[in-house]
């Protein structure tokens, strides 16, 4: 019989949503218990009903779910649609003046976009790209800041039915190289540069620098000029933003193409292995983002919504580019680094804009909270009613931080669990409804069939004993395969347990009350003495000491006990002196014995000045691992915030 994952985390406190939240709050218990019930009852009726009502057809579908080749799942596949008309033109009547997009760049120039300028604007891009010969179904790549342009080329991309890869603009010329020839992509646009930390991102030199030695499928390359510098230009395959599109008529008649047109291939990361295009289609993808973006956000007409996620990541697409516009929202674009010039730069942001809905990650929670409660106290945060938080789980310190100083103690956390393959939102809170405990995600939401399972794919049915989660019934906006890679697709999210099940590649348990909690991936589970535990949980126990800001667990082999827990620590306030950290580290270990129980306690704690992340903020644990068991590092590292950190995560 397989063993379970342990799950030693146990968090008591429970918040119930607040009764004036709940009160106006969108989705009422009585609308959750309808939606759960109808999905259970009738999942196909309750996605084909969705999908009409919250869909602009123009062909509708006859066919809800078409699984003969499974687990190559298709939708609505005989309806036809165009996702870029459904997130613009829809809003012409009533929103063409309302507020879409509110950009702040990093040196503090702000613009705004009307849904009517918007719309111009898209279609001024798309009509370049038909101009240059782009077609439907070829590929664009898109290299960019974090500028408005960003999110115009990709809903430019979806109006002539145009596949985008959008790659994120902190990745070195070595990656972009990777995705645009697994794409084949036919246009790159770009930017000369773009601001990050006070220094200038030569995204252009990077593009040269990846089409310099291969990439011949790439015919153009479209640049937009932002941070001013001086930068070479191709004749006949570089054109200005400002002389191609600019010049554009502001309308463009869309594309409408099949439910299961790619709407974008997004690559997850290649630090071990090739790259992976993530596949996602139309209609489906954008039902959930839709859907998700109206129900875990509570989104209303006069809400500012702000998503600090960059478009070269799933969480950009769903929450920036495509769900609130989809909704009828107005967004926040914010290009920068979150601490620069200082700490209070986020803050300042809210303030000024008048955020109301608040999304980040809890990497960047937690080098916020680092640096005291005093900078956020000096903005005012008063506008701000929903607070949310993904990419990781958030640890039950950060949660509580999140929710008393950022919050005021007055405001829901939707803590979301989901994956770039899942497209949206698959397990949150309903922020008027769900009572919420400081690191879980809660509830699935309705439709979304989440279980965990053991080894043999039996679910597990004790509480808070872990195994691994999986989605047991296809859901619209799963991904569709690998591009260009069916069998690694399989491979990699069915095979398992026989294609029975999508296996997420998370570990979780879930509590008495039905919550699920991540413990980790199940990668990173570390085996202890014949214990399997969740790296996370070690983490959080460690950040719940008061002189730690951030921890990082990996495991390291250990000739008796299999493996070793390995902490890396950032400490709060100044790095403690050499005579007091001999005695730091007996603390720690210590308290996480008392936390968590012996078997949990590191057998080895680093400190040190910060982990190493990338520019998204996601934390390079595959790097951490390499460091713990001395092995060379052969991973690609151009994308982290701070290459100098390795030496001294090193133990130099």
């Amino acid at each position: 019989m397989s063993q379970n994952i342990e799950s030693v985390l146990h968090e008591q406190r429970v918040f119930e949503p607040p009764v004036a939240f709940s009160r106006s709050a969108r989705m009422q218990a009585a609308d959750l218990e309808r939606l759960r019930r109808e999905a259970r009852e009738d999942p196909l009726g309750y996605w084909a009903r969705l999908a009409r009502e919250h869909i602009h057809w123009q062909k509708p579908f006859t066919r809800v779910l078409d699984d003969s080749a499974a687990p190559n799942y298709r939708w609505f596949t005989d309806g036809e649609l165009n996702v870029s008309v459904n997130c613009l033109d829809l809003h012409l009547t009533e929103r063409a003046d309302k507020t879409a997009i509110i950009f702040e760049g990093e040196a503090g120039d702000v613009r705004k976009l009307t849904y009517g300028q918007l719309h111009a604007e898209v279609s001024r891009c798309a009509n370049s790209l038909r101009a240059l010969g782009i077609e439907p179904g070829d590929r664009v790549v898109i290299y960019m800041p974090l500028v408005p342009e960003a999110v115009v080329a990709m809903q430019a991309c979806a109006r002539i039915g145009a596949v985008h890869s959008v790659v994120f603009g902190g990745f070195s010329a070595l990656s972009l190289k990777d995705r645009i020839e697994d794409a084949g992509a036919r246009c790159v646009i770009t930017a000369d540069g773009g601001w990050r930390g006070g220094q200038i991102v030569e995204l252009k030199a990077a593009t040269d620098k990846a089409l310099a030695d291969g990439c011949h499928s790439v015919e153009h390359v479209i640049v937009l000029r932002r941070s001013g510098q001086a930068i070479s230009m191709q004749e006949g395959r570089d054109h200005w933003w400002h002389d191609i599109v600019a010049t554009q008529a502001s309308v463009c008649e869309p594309v409408w193409v099949n439910a299961e047109h790619p709407l974008f291939l997004l690559y997850t990361s290649g630090s071990t292995g090739r790259p992976k295009g993530i596949q996602h289609s139309s209609a489906g993808y954008f039902l959930n983002a839709k859907l998700t973006s109206q129900w875990v956000f509570d989104l209303r007409d006069d809400d500012v919504f702000w998503c600090t996620a960059d478009v070269g990541w799933i969480t950009g697409h769903s929450y920036v580019a495509y769900g609130p516009l989809a909704a009828g929202a107005t967004l926040v674009l914010y290009e920068g680094a979150p601490t620069y010039p200082d700490g209070g730069r986020f803050w300042r942001v809210c303030a000024a804009h008048g955020v109301s809905i608040f999304y980040t990650a809890p990497t960047a929670i937690r080098a916020l909270m680092k640096l005291g409660d005093e900078i956020p106290a000096a903005y005012d945060l008063s506008k701000i009613r929903l607070l949310g938080s993904v990419g990781e789980p958030i640890n039950p310190e950060a949660w509580m931080w999140y929710h008393r100083v950022i919050g005021g103690g007055r405001c829901p956390i939707v803590d979301t669990w989901w994956q770039t393959e899942t497209g949206a939102i698959m397990i949150a809170p309903i922020p008027g409804v769900t009572a919420t405990k400081p690191g879980s995600c809660t509830q699935a939401l309705p439709g979304i069939e989440a279980e965990i399972v053991d080894d043999e794919g039996r679910p597990v049915m004790a509480a808070d004993a872990g195994g691994y989660l999986v989605i047991r019934r296809p859901w619209p906006s799963m991904l569709r395969t690998i591009w260009g890679d069916n069998a690694r697709y399989i491979e990699t999210y069915w095979s398992k347990f026989q294609n029975r099940y999508y296996v997420a590649g998370d570990s979780a348990h879930r509590d008495a009350d039905g919550y699920f909690w991540i413990m980790g991936r199940i990668d990173d589970v570390l085996n202890v003495a014949g214990h399997r535990l969740g790296t996370m949980e070690i983490e959080s126990a460690l950040v719940a000491h008061p002189r730690v800001a951030e921890a990082a667990v990996v495991g390291r082999p250990h000739e008796i006990k299999g493996e070793s827990v390995f902490a890396y620590v950032v400490c709060k306030g100044q790095r403690p002196s050499e005579s007091e950290l001999a005695t730091l580290k007996i603390e720690l270990r210590a308290w996480v014995g008392e936390q968590l129980g012996a078997i949990a306690k590191p057998d080895e704690l680093r400190i040190v000045e910060n982990l190493p992340k990338t520019r998204s903020g996601k934390i390079m644990r595959r790097l951490l691992r390499a460091i713990a068991r001395g092995e060379s590092i052969t991973q690609d590292v151009s994308t982290l915030e701070n290459p100098a950190i390795l030496e001294q995560l090193r133990g130099g």
